[in-house]
């Protein structure tokens, strides 16, 4: 059975969250390696615990609460570009890993 939007839509908190967690689990180890650490934590702790991945197109996307530098306020200090650099390294590593985890190739 291969994935489709809605079946991962509909699945995604229930029969498929262990697979989202190893898959963001996956990506915080390889950005712990890469970036400093408290960047990476607290970008994983303020951020992406409110973020959203979604299957469109074939492809996997992580959709970002709005606003994802005051959610930083008073966690860390980063300047607004660099926090942009490590927000897209950091959901291409998620989208890496989920398509991975669930097989689904980019078209």
């Amino acid at each position: 059975m291969s994935l489709d939007a809605a079946t991962f839509e509909e699945q995604k908190y229930a029969d498929l969250f262990p697979k989202l967690q190893q898959a963001y689990k996956r990506a915080f180890n390889e950005m712990s390696e890469a970036y400093d650490s408290t960047y990476v934590h607290g970008i994983d702790q303020a951020v992406l615990n409110e973020s959203e991945p979604v299957l469109e197109d074939g492809e996997f996307r992580v959709e970002l609460p709005d606003d994802p530098a005051s959610r930083l306020d008073g966690v860390i200090e980063i300047e607004e570009e660099r926090l942009g650099e490590l927000l897209d390294a950091y959901t291409d590593a998620i989208e890496t890993e989920l398509g991975r985890l669930f097989d689904v190739e980019p078209p």
